[in-house]
């Protein structure tokens, strides 16, 4: 079990949901916390809520923007010196979904801006600085099984940006292993159960100049409580997970040196040996359905 304390974490996303639960839980391992958030009032509000448990300090960061995340990198490396522990977390959907030949240029821009360009900047500006240090350092990025297990047809920008956060992983830790001894990659899949997160209601920071240009059709679950509704209709029960108790998860299995960190992993395993049959019969895969993360 690695010892956590007086490590220094960065986390992107952290101002609330998954983030913020990742947050408290490093802080309650005697880590000094970095959050970074493109919400400057949620930010702050974090920051103050959580500063009895330990040091934390916020900086406004877009991920989706390189030079943003390297003025982030600056700050966390003049004011701490240091990067053990990197959380590229932060996350967003395309809005709503939807059939893929409806979705437009603007909804992917966005959201693979957030959620892959906004891992690879990560990855570009600390891993460079955390190879050059020699320390212990971690690096982990935040999927989703709907699309880092299997795609998902009713959410195809959201899964492919999340199966692109997958790839880019794994590529990225079997280099550091080439690479070093010190500095590893883990790929992390929010999961056990529907996640109450303010990713259901992202568009609230949807740039304007990425807004849709087109009117479609409402979709039909496009909040929370109208997920909720229709899996009751469906008769499917629902299990919340406290994004608290997710973040004490993720930061035991850092500590525990897993690559992949996720609940259900045999659920997982029975699924991809049901999608490897159909792909070496030349089949179209089954369908998998998920709860959003």
């Amino acid at each position: 079990m690695e010892d956590l304390d007086g490590r220094v974490a960065v986390v992107t996303g952290g101002a609330s949901g998954v983030g913020k639960g990742l947050a408290k839980a490093l802080l309650g391992e005697g880590c000094t916390v970095v959050l970074a958030d493109v919400e400057a009032p949620a930010l702050d509000a974090t920051v103050a809520e959580l500063s009895a448990l330990g040091p934390v300090s916020g900086v406004v960061t877009d991920v989706s923007d390189a030079a943003s995340v390297e003025a982030l990198a600056d700050r966390v490396y003049a004011e701490h010196g240091a990067c053990h522990l990197l959380f590229n977390n932060a996350g967003v959907t395309s809005g709503g979904g939807g059939k893929p030949w409806e979705q437009e240029p603007n909804d992917w821009k966005w959201c693979l801006g957030v959620n892959v360009f906004g891992v690879v900047n990560g990855v570009l500006a600390f891993v460079p600085r955390m190879l050059e240090s020699g320390e212990w350092g971690r690096v982990v990025n935040t999927s989703s099984g709907d699309g880092g297990f299997a795609p998902v047809p009713h959410a195809s920008v959201y899964a492919t940006s999340k199966a692109a956060v997958s790839c880019f992983t794994e590529a990225l830790a079997q280099q550091l292993i080439a690479e070093t001894d010190q500095v590893r990659a883990a790929v992390f899949y929010p999961s056990g159960g529907l996640l109450e997160t303010g990713l259901w209601t992202a568009q609230r920071n949807r740039p304007a100049e990425l807004a849709r240009q087109k009117q479609r059709e409402a979709a039909r679950v496009t909040t929370i409580e109208d997920f909720k509704k229709a899996m009751a209709e469906a008769g499917r029960e629902l299990k919340i997970m406290d994004v608290d108790e997710l973040g004490r998860f993720c930061v035991e299995g850092i500590k525990e040196g897993r690559y992949i960190i996720s609940h259900d992993l045999d659920d997982v395993a029975q699924m991809l040996h049901q999608r490897a049959d159909a792909i070496g019969r030349g089949e179209l895969p089954p369908l998998f359905m998920a709860e959003i993360s």
